[in-house]
């Protein structure tokens, strides 16, 4: 993550260098209508929560929100009972946003500070980053990277509590959905890839993806470990009509779990297809399956036989936007890390959110998510395997230009019973109340 902010920052320097020495823009294959898109499913990014007219780039923005939030489950599992609290956080953030004619480039940097009345030991400082990169080399071949970094002690106190709920429609996407809500926590994502449009209608890519999650004080999360995965992809696309584009990709993953010696690792092999209506930026409708091989040894200490199987992936993902609304849907079926769980799973996720502006200064939302997590393994399938269920809302309410109030609900399930953590808190509950001060300059002329 350290060399990753000084690479944007000289992309971006080289990038306004050549806007200003070019007299003329960079030709596309025949017009900016005919580059192709990179489907949902091989992208590796999220749909977009914010409505279509809250989308904006060439700005530097940053501000200060102030949160109170009340959870009836402060410790999780390290106690026989639930215990409440109420927290108080303070997170600043500031974030640009700039686009030349080759380069796109979001920064993002978000502190925080969390004190809470009863656990005061939990207080906390909280570090939020991300980058989202992408540049074109030629006029048919784009570059694009993504990272985000976090270290918390508190999975809800993310940089931007509207943008929880985020669907993503491709095959590469990172398990997160065992949740320590309470617990010291590390965890870094990030996505490099290329594609290039070789015609009109054709057009190749790769990608690589990597996630770790790190419990620096493992007696918080009794009955998770470390976990890391590694995954290759390469994918070949066509589009045969306006919008609509059929594909195959080969995957490659590496899933690693660090349970207390040893590892456990899983590698799995995936021919995919997939198929996508994209009419235009605010409507994608994607499917994709195929045969998916995996092979797992297991850490000498649960004396496992490795297992060798076939089985069936697939998913598919929805995203629509409107001025005023925005709704997204995905479904995942696939070999997946195990989100700190003692090894790889079998995963099958469903998570939805939608967006919806009421009125000019009012707007409210919701998301959920399921997601059944079945370890590959033996009898570690039969202990570790269990099922996360979280669900959101909230009401945001604008004042003025710059500040803004938002309150919420968020309630986790969590159905691990041979789980320490889970197995005696299972759910939690957090109401809080946040105000908002924002601004927003507009870069360049």
């Amino acid at each position: 993550m350290k060399c990753v902010i000084p690479f944007c920052v000289v992309v971006l320097a080289i990038s306004s260098l050549w806007a200003q020495n070019e007299s003329t823009p960079e030709p596309a294959l025949s017009g900016e209508t005919d580059r192709m898109s990179t489907p949902p499913p091989v992208s590796g990014l999220a749909y977009p929560v914010l409505v279509g007219d809250q989308e904006r780039s060439n700005y530097l923005r940053g501000g200060l929100a102030f949160t109170s939030a009340y959870t009836d489950n402060a410790l999780g599992g390290v106690m026989d009972h639930p215990i409440s609290d109420i927290s108080y956080s303070v997170a600043p953030y500031v974030a640009l946003d700039e686009t030349t004619t080759r380069l796109h480039c979001l920064l993002t940097y978000a502190p925080g500070f969390t004190f809470y009345q009863r656990t005061s030991a939990r207080n906390e400082a909280d570090q939020n980053a991300s980058i989202e990169v992408e540049y074109r080399l030629s006029p048919h071949v784009t570059f694009s990277a993504v990272d985000g970094f976090q270290k918390s002690s508190n999975v809800f106190n993310q940089p931007d509590l509207a943008g929880a709920g985020a669907v993503s429609g491709g095959i590469d996407s990172a398990n997160f959905s065992v949740i320590a809500p309470i617990a010291d926590r590390l965890s870094n994502t990030g996505t490099v890839g290329i594609a290039d449009q070789l015609s009109f209608n054709s057009m190749v890519g790769a990608s690589g993806t990597f996630s770790n999650l790190h419990y620096p004080d493992p007696s918080q999360v009794p009955g998770l470990y470390d976990a890391g995965s590694q995954s290759g992809l390469a994918f070949y696309s066509l589009r045969f009509a306006r919008g609509q584009y059929v594909g195959a990709t080969y995957q490659y993953q590496r899933l690693l779990s660090y349970p207390t010696s040893g590892n456990n690792e899983t590698q799995t092999h995936a021919m995919l297809f997939f198929y996508t209506i994209q009419p235009d930026p605010r409507f994608s409708l994607s499917f994709f399956g195929g045969p998916q091989y995996s092979d797992t040894v297991s850490a000498p200490e649960f004396h496992v036989v490795p297992s060798h199987s076939w089985q069936p992936a697939g998913g598919a993902s929805f995203n629509w936007q409107s001025r005023l609304s925005n709704f997204a849907l995905g479904y995942t079926h696939i070999v997946a890390g195990g989100s700190g769980l003692v090894g790889a799973v079998q995963m099958d996720s469903a998570t939805a959110s939608f967006r919806q502006q009421i009125a000019r200064r009012f707007s409210a939302g919701v998301a959920g998510g399921y997601t059944q997590n079945n370890v590959i393994g033996g009898f570690i399938a039969a202990i570790a395997s269990g099922h996360s269920i979280s669900a959101g809302a909230y009401l945001q309410r604008q004042f003025g230009e710059h500040l803004n109030a938002q309150a919420g609900y968020t309630r986790l399930h969590q159905s691990y019973s041979n789980i320490t953590v889970f197995a005696t808190t299972p759910d939690t509950n957090r109401e809080y109340v946040s105000l908002a001060y924002q601004f927003s300059r507009p870069l360049g002329r």
